[in-house]
């Protein structure tokens, strides 16, 4: 199936509708950009390229429905996850998903899916739920699931049509602490985080062997539901709470559910379901958020956020000139003996960035960062006028950008998103 041309009543060239079948019927981002090279030949102009990506591949109606049992093959393992797509599904609807991380990681010794592949009781609204694994040898809060995460999700987009902007991750007991562990290094591909019986600060024991730095500042990003409970005997509501007023004190958008009669367990979803699906329903991801705020280690460059891209650290100064650091998320302001103590230990440099888009000004606040990238689109900026990037005070750089259909390439076989498309790349060096 060939797609349309881009300006009705023209036909395109064969080769450009050739070309973007071959990127469309890509199995991942490498072969899809291994493929960008042929539609940068074909000569399409930009904006005919962006109309092109922005509608997206053609899906079709025969793929598999119900519970479907899959494999993903890595230099890291075989990873198992399986699948619930509606048995009504219509590839001429975008779907909302949900990824489900399960709990008792430390139990499993291989990744082999287990029981009937469904959601089960924690079933809700239609959607295709996606339910990767986790076992000793590949912990939820590790790079190795981060990427095994992203790879699934962009393999589902691949086959169904996902709305991209409605992709949520839930998870309880462990894959519940997982969920903060991804909200703070892969913000972008979700919409909400909805951790229920988990508890953040499990991720600071060092015997849990999380395998980098953590910043719940990146929490600020995006929003989350969380539920735990009183009788719960591993993360009491009273152990929780302190940490869940921090956060939100700090500026993070929580929902907080707290069930005072409630164990470690789920009994209570029935009740909150509604409340659970009207709050992912209530809180799209905006793919081009006008403030940002990120933050990570060297050991983890390239690191991004959407639209703004840490590359490289450099010594700690001070934010801005005479002004004061934003506020960081890692101090503790709670009481009791924690008051003003970090909650994740600091081992190694780190820079952090604060960006606020405004028309076609950006203004960043930074730390320990000496150079980033701003991925501009033409969704967010106007490329026919100058784009102006102020950093802590000082203007770095104040021109006019020409969209570039290799960029866009780039950037869209990496993302696989019809609606976060970036046309050129600024890079910064912070002085």
């Amino acid at each position: 199936m060939l797609l349309a041309a881009a300006a009705p009543g023209r036909a395109a060239p064969p080769s450009v509708d050739a070309a973007f079948q071959k990127f469309f019927d890509a199995r991942n981002p490498d072969e899809a950009a291994k493929s960008a090279q042929r539609i940068i030949s074909s000569g399409v102009t930009f904006d005919e390229a962006r109309a092109r990506l922005k509608r997206g591949r053609p899906y079709a109606a025969q793929v598999k429905r119900g519970v479907v049992r899959l494999e993903r093959r890595s230099v890291a393992g075989d990873f198992f996850y399986d699948l619930n797509v509606p048995e009504n599904y219509d590839p001429s609807r975008r779907y909302q998903v949900r990824v489900q991380l399960h709990g008792g990681v430390m139990r499993r010794e291989t990744s082999q899916s287990r029981g009937s592949g469904s959601i089960g009781a924690l079933a809700g609204a239609d959607q295709i739920y996606v339910m990767p694994y986790s076992w000793r040898d590949a912990l939820w809060w590790s790079r190795a699931q981060i990427e095994n995460i992203d790879a699934i999700i962009d393999s589902v987009k691949r086959s169904y049509n996902v709305d991209e902007n409605r992709v949520v991750a839930a998870g309880v007991s462990d894959g519940a602490t997982a969920l903060y562990y991804l909200a703070m290094r892969d913000t972008t591909p979700f919409a909400s985080f909805l951790p229920l019986n988990g508890f953040m600060m499990v991720l600071a024991n060092d015997r849990v062997g999380v395998d980098t730095e953590l910043f719940p500042t990146n929490l600020l990003n995006k929003p989350l539901f969380i539920v735990n409970g009183g009788q719960d005997p591993l993360y009491p509501i009273r152990s929780v709470e302190p940490y869940v007023e921090h956060l939100r004190a700090g500026g993070v958008t929580i929902d907080y559910h707290p069930r005072p009669e409630a164990g470690h367990n789920t009994a209570w979803w029935p009740d909150l379901r509604d409340t659970f699906e009207s709050f992912v329903h209530d809180h799209p991801r905006d793919p081009l958020p006008p403030t940002l705020t990120w933050q990570a280690t060297d050991r983890d460059l390239p690191s991004r956020a959407h639209w703004v891209v840490i590359d490289r650290i450099a010594p700690a100064v001070p934010a801005t000139a005479g002004g004061q650091a934003p506020r960081d998320l890692n101090v503790f302001s709670g009481p009791g003996f924690n008051h003003g103590r970090d909650l994740f230990a600091r081992s190694r440099p780190s820079g952090r960035v604060d960006a606020v888009r405004t028309g076609n000004a950006v203004q960043l606040t930074t730390t320990g960062v000496a150079e980033l990238t701003l991925l501009l689109s033409p969704d967010a900026f106007d490329f026919a006028r100058p784009i102006s990037v102020t950093a802590n005070g000082r203007v770095v750089s104040e021109r006019q950008m020409e969209p570039a259909v290799a960029t866009l390439l780039k950037w869209a076989a990496r993302d696989n998103d019809r609606t976060m498309l970036f046309g050129a790349e600024l890079h910064v060096t912070i002085k």
